[in-house]
């Protein structure tokens, strides 16, 4: 078993030490373990992350990250900005694999289209921190979203994190902060990482959906 299988596995088991809310429905209808963690897809020493909310139906069906429209949106302007072009099917959209780190604040799909709660997002912290400190080697995240975004706000004083997020071009702005982790071994790590936001790219987002496209194109060109 490789460190990230043992990653995985050890989400897994925190899924099944105590309950709580999971789409179980959802997990059967794809026929997949509610209990098993949907952590990443993509390439984990990618320079770029996208990190968004949590999963949703077609991420489970599929068992990976921001795969349903949302996530489509998101890896087609990707693939336009590495070929520039558009990408000719769904296989030549999973490309993007190969150059970036795909997942969120929550392993799992909440009922319905409902955030975790804090409680859940801290319960699962320590393994999301694993992935992007250890596992990962990058720098820079892409966040989706206010609760992407948000987050990160343990790394950096709550008055900094909030007069960034009230800035008016807090979506052409970078914020570096410390991201810390600690493995299951008591070690501690810790790399500078840049948050990048941007909107949540879902059509519910009317103020910001049709320009998202745009919006991201403008984050890729730094890469």
């Amino acid at each position: 078993m490789t460190d990230i299988e043992t990653l995985i596995d050890q989400i897994s088991q925190e899924a099944q030490r105590e309950p709580f809310p999971i789409d179980v429905p959802v997990y059967e209808a794809a026929h997949k373990n509610p209990n098993d963690a949907i952590l990443y897809a993509g390439n984990l020493k990618s320079q770029i992350c996208f990190f968004g909310r949590d999963l949703g139906r077609d991420e489970v069906h599929e068992g990976q990250p921001l795969i349903g429209a949302a996530g489509t949106l998101v890896r087609k302007g990707f693939y336009r900005s590495i070929n520039k072009q558009e990408a000719p099917n769904k296989e030549a959209l999973q490309t993007i694999c190969d150059r970036a780190l795909l997942t969120n604040t929550v392993p799992y799909k909440p009922p319905g289209n409902k955030a975790y709660s804090k409680e859940v997002k801290e319960r699962f912290r320590p393994f999301i921190e694993q992935l992007l400190i250890i596992h990962w080697k990058g720098t820079e995240i892409i966040t989706l979203g206010t609760e992407a975004f948000k987050w990160f706000t343990p790394y950096c004083s709550k008055i900094e994190i909030n007069s960034f997020w009230e800035q008016s071009d807090r979506y052409s702005s970078k914020l570096p902060l410390i991201l810390k982790a600690t493995d299951s071994l008591g070690e501690k790590y810790e790399r500078k990482i840049n948050l990048l936001p941007l909107p949540h790219p879902s059509p519910l987002n009317t103020q910001y959906y049709a320009k998202f496209p745009q919006m991201l194109q403008k984050r890729l060109i730094e890469f």
